[in-house]
């Protein structure tokens, strides 16, 4: 499993995310994480189709198919609820 993370600097709810994020890497040294400027990586934005409205997170399985998509500033145990739902797949 693999979490792209979707974000800009002017986005305050992307800035409310970067420290929890940060922890829970921290804590699972074997998650994969990948992070995205929407004002800087126009490709990786337009094939998610990313729009505007940040953060995004794209939860990908072992094929790089996307599982799931959840938007907006979410608490830590939300994060950790879906990184345990998805581990595996």
């Amino acid at each position: 499993m693999k979490v792209l993370k979707f974000g800009a600097r002017w986005c305050l709810g992307c800035t409310i995310m970067r420290p929890r994020w940060k922890e829970i890497e921290d804590e699972n040294s074997w998650l994969n994480t990948e992070y995205y400027d929407y004002d800087k990586d126009k490709t990786q934005i337009k094939k998610y189709n990313i729009n505007n409205e940040l953060p995004v997170f794209v939860f990908l399985n072992k094929s790089n198919e996307e599982i799931e998509r959840v938007t907006g500033t979410l608490s830590k145990e939300q994060i950790t609820k879906l990184i345990t739902k998805h581990k595996n797949k």
